[in-house]
């Protein structure tokens, strides 16, 4: 049966969407009467055969539209063949027979369907989760409106426990939120209100904190939300249209099944054609032929083969966005289960991304918190990100704020920053720095230095009255679950995994270090890292790309799989990945390709299982050595088997 689109479905159906299954029950149940009343009664042989010709009628009115639709345009498919067989089946007298075909055949046909639609249902379902309207904020007053009215830079508001009605920024009130419709997140999320709106930068890089997502599910308290996109611009929206165009994006194997049948169907119908004269030359009936044809005909049509894959790849994609992760169509699902080699960039893949404050260390007997806090009153007069970092830090660390004591802040291109606290100079920023001020650095600061600088820490001196009086040290850490997570991508197959990082060889080796990792290219410009997978690609054929999506651009397009991060607010990231994580875990890559390997092995099986039967069964009907009722039972018992079979990806779990 071929994986026609939904849109060739949408003929007149008077039981709407479940049409074909109750047309196919109806066709059964009309089988059997017939086949009843002809067996166990009397009764005039017409009032079984017209419970027979009911039956061919429920069973195949919507295969006969698929098929003339196809005859039209000059193409022969699988429910041509059906047909033909059906109509060859009554011509020769096996009216039950062919009944019987029909009706499996329009089962088949239904389940198809209901398989396609139920993975396509569990993926617009995201759509259901976002609300109609949403309540604007006018002049002290809430005015509810329709989402696709929303206008950007309107404040909606939302109640306790009601979901969020377009993808923007807090601007009032704190609570937790519930992305998993969106990210997969187990855990609610803790929201707070954005500080200045006044120049926001663009939405995928505003603080997580604050943004929020539609069809997500607002907790305890109420939140005024700027909203900064149109619900057609939304991530809900983007990511179900996305997932809509799967089935346009066929996998190899699809591909190759498609070739095959293109070639296949004419052959059975030349083939059938001559055994229909078998007569001429065995010393048997032309009813006889007759009869062998068609069984072949019924033997020998793909109708398992047609569905084997698209079913499988639409199941396997559904199940994947129920947790998460998007993956662009079947080439990416069955190209991400056979790769054993990984390129991670560092920033915010395997690391946080975020500078952290990881060493405060005064010297020359200096006391701590006098040291934080000049520190702190300084660098929180920069707008430099890592005098951002710093101050937050010490702020949550020392329990400290500001006191505004330090003044006349002055960036020096290079090197760091002078700034005058308590009438004194003080300098923060490296060895340059220092030299040119004339402050001595020993040799015990340097060799402290040299320490941290070689496990990947960015240092910085701190001066006050003319003597160094400690160090500091940020460092972008690795994610907690990032040395667990390479674990598990060892334990399912994954030989290689290779770390490629603009970052200093030092800061990308000690990363390394700490989560597991072997091999570190470092100091990579984007047409290095470009470099480095075509060798991987040479080495090992297929190898996955897992980035952010946008500056690792041109190499995750080189790679054979690419996987972005974060993916829920980057525009980017979800148009040019082949897999996109939605929330910004790397713990779900593991399970991402489990997945992918769990659809090819089932995809396998269905291709077994299709051809299996079809190469037992042609040459058992040539030979005469079964009849026209096991053929049907058989071979499309497999098409029910396949769809079956293809459906427990809906339910797949990582062990």
């Amino acid at each position: 049966m071929e994986n026609n689109k939904e849109k060739g479905h949408n003929h007149s159906k008077i039981f709407g969407n479940k049409s074909e299954l109750y047309f196919a029950i109806l066709s059964g149940i009309f089988m059997l009467i017939g086949f009843l009343i002809e067996r166990l009664t009397h009764v005039n042989e017409w009032l079984a055969l017209t419970g027979y010709m009911i039956a061919y009628f429920f069973g195949g009115y919507f295969i006969t539209i698929e098929a003339s639709k196809k005859i039209i345009k000059g193409g022969f498919d699988i429910d041509f063949l059906m047909i033909a067989a059906a109509a060859g089946a009554a011509y020769i007298g096996s009216w039950a027979e062919g009944a019987l075909l029909l009706f499996l055949f329009s089962l088949g046909h239904a389940l198809e369907h209901f398989a396609m639609n139920k993975a396509k249902k569990s993926i617009e379902a995201l759509n259901e989760l976002s609300p109609k309207t949403a309540h604007i904020k006018k002049n002290g007053k809430l005015i509810k409106v329709a989402i696709d009215d929303l206008k950007i830079n309107d404040i909606i508001v939302v109640k306790p426990h009601t979901k969020i009605a377009a993808d923007g920024v807090v601007i009032s009130g704190s609570s937790c939120v519930n992305q998993a419709p969106i990210t997969g997140e187990s855990i609610p999320v803790d929201k707070t209100p954005i500080e200045n709106t006044t120049h926001l930068p663009e939405f995928n890089t505003i603080d997580k904190n604050h943004v929020v997502y539609t069809g997500t599910i607002n907790g305890d308290n109420v939140l005024e939300i700027l909203v900064l996109k149109l619900s057609k611009d939304s991530t809900v929206s983007r990511l179900i249209k996305m997932v809509r165009d799967v089935e346009t994006q066929k996998s190899p194997t699809q591909q190759l099944t498609k070739k095959f049948e293109k070639w296949y169907v004419p052959i059975v119908i030349l083939v059938v054609f001559l055994l229909c004269f078998a007569y001429v030359i065995l010393d048997e009936s032309f009813e006889t032929s007759l009869y062998r044809a068609i069984t072949v005909l019924v033997a020998a049509s793909p109708c398992a083969l047609a569905i084997s894959t698209p079913s499988a790849v639409l199941s396997g994609v559904a199940r994947a966005a129920q947790k998460g992760i998007l993956i662009k169509g079947g080439k990416a699902l069955e190209d991400l289960g056979e790769i054993t080699t990984i390129a991670f960039d560092k920033t915010g893949t395997l690391t946080e991304g975020k500078p952290k404050l990881t060493h405060v260390i005064p010297l020359n007997d200096f006391d701590e918190t006098a040291f934080v806090k000049l520190v702190l009153n300084v660098e929180s007069l920069s707008n430099h990100p890592l005098a951002k970092a710093i101050s937050k830090d010490i702020k949550t660390q020392y329990n400290i704020e500001s006191q505004n004591k330090a003044s006349h802040v002055n960036a020096i291109q290079g090197k760091g920053i002078r700034a005058i606290y308590l009438n004194e100079e003080v300098f923060i920023g490296n060895v340059k720095l220092m030299e040119d001020a004339g402050i001595k650095v020993g040799k015990t600061v340097i060799s402290k230095m040299k320490n941290l600088l070689e496990n990947g820490h960015t240092v910085m001196l701190v001066a006050f009255k003319n003597e160094v009086i400690g160090l500091i040290s940020v460092m972008d850490l690795p994610r907690k679950t990032a040395a667990t997570t390479l674990i598990r991508l060892k334990k399912i197959g994954i030989k290689r995994m290779i770390m490629l990082t603009g970052d200093h060889q030092n800061v990308g080796n000690a990363i390394a270090k700490q989560i597991g990792l072997t091999d570190v290219k470092g100091n990579l410009l984007p047409e290095d890292k470009v470099s480095e997978i075509q060798k991987l690609i040479e080495q090992n054929k297929k190898v996955a790309m897992v980035g952010d999506g946008v500056n690792d651009a041109p190499a995750m397009a080189l790679s054979t799989v690419s996987i972005a991060m974060g993916a829920a607010g980057s525009d980017v990231a979800l148009e040019t990945a082949d897999v996109a994580l939605m929330s910004d875990k790397i713990e779900k890559l593991p399970y991402a390709i489990a997945l992918s390997r769990k659809s090819k092995q089932i995809i396998k099986q269905n291709i077994l299982i299709s051809l299996g039967v079809v190469i037992v069964l042609v040459p058992v009907t040539i030979l005469g050595l079964t009849n026209i009722g096991l053929a049907v039972a058989f071979h499309e018992g497999s098409t029910i088997v396949v769809v079956l079979n293809a459906l427990r990806l809906l339910r797949y779990d990582m062990r």
